[in-house]
């Protein structure tokens, strides 16, 4: 059994075990982080889908308007006049034979995994090292991208976007600022995220959808959402 420390015990029980709406809970959250860091707060969701099924995965891109509250460092796979286009862009990294290296070593000292179509298969070795960190390109997260697109992926990636997607158990688990922003910037995040999540609904799924969900901060215990409450915060119907 997990211990806890007698400050996160005291704030659990001012907390408690009430389903709350969003402003109160981020309200609980923001004046109850007290750690000696920015906390970051994080959303995390339950859901009543079986992520073993190809047709009940869930992998989706969510715009954060305020950004995550952190550095995004972005990796680019592209070469010649595109290597070039995405240094120009801002990207953080560009792919070389050095840092096809590192990686195979198991660096990763970044965020997101950029590239064009052109550099998929001479990455594909790669699958293993990026793949099990959740870098790996993949089109349905927008991080295959043609040419042109580059500059516009990379400011987006860099602003604030967060990948969703199932666990084993089930869950996603999804970053959307810190405790340093203020309640509207914070619901604004967590309205962009709640309503991808929503609308990612598995067609062939069978029951509830969403079984729970909290929000906490990365010292402090969660506070459990009212689903009603966020259905209707987020203005989409099931």
């Amino acid at each position: 059994m997990v211990k806890h420390s007698k400050r996160y015990n005291s704030i659990s029980s001012v907390i408690g075990l009430d389903d709350h709406n969003p402003k109160d809970a981020i309200n609980k959250i923001k004046t109850n982080a007290t750690a000696k860091f920015v906390e970051a707060i994080e959303l995390h969701i339950s859901t009543g889908a079986d992520p073993k099924q190809s047709d009940q995965q869930i992998r989706e891109v969510a715009e954060l308007p305020h950004g995550t509250g952190k550095d995004v460092k972005v990796f680019v796979f592209a070469d010649g006049d595109d290597a070039k286009l995405a240094e120009k862009s801002g990207a953080d990294y560009i792919v070389n034979d050095d840092f096809i290296k590192k990686i195979e070593d198991g660096w990763s000292d970044f965020d997101v995994a950029i590239a064009t179509p052109d550099q998929m298969p001479k990455i594909g070795r790669l699958g293993r090292f990026l793949g099990r960190k959740g870098l790996m390109p993949n089109p349905k997260t927008g991080t295959v991208v043609e040419s042109k697109n580059l500059p516009n992926s990379i400011s987006e990636s860099k602003h604030g976007r967060v990948e969703i997607k199932l666990d084993k158990g089930a869950n996603v688990h999804v970053r959307i600022g810190t405790v340093e922003f203020n309640e509207d910037q914070i619901l604004d995040n967590l309205k962009s995220v709640y309503s991808v999540i929503l609308n990612s609904r598995p067609e062939n799924l069978k029951g509830q959808f969403i079984k729970t969900a909290t929000i906490c901060s990365t010292m402090g215990p969660s506070v459990k959402l009212n689903l009603n409450e966020m259905e209707n915060f987020s203005n989409i119907s099931s």
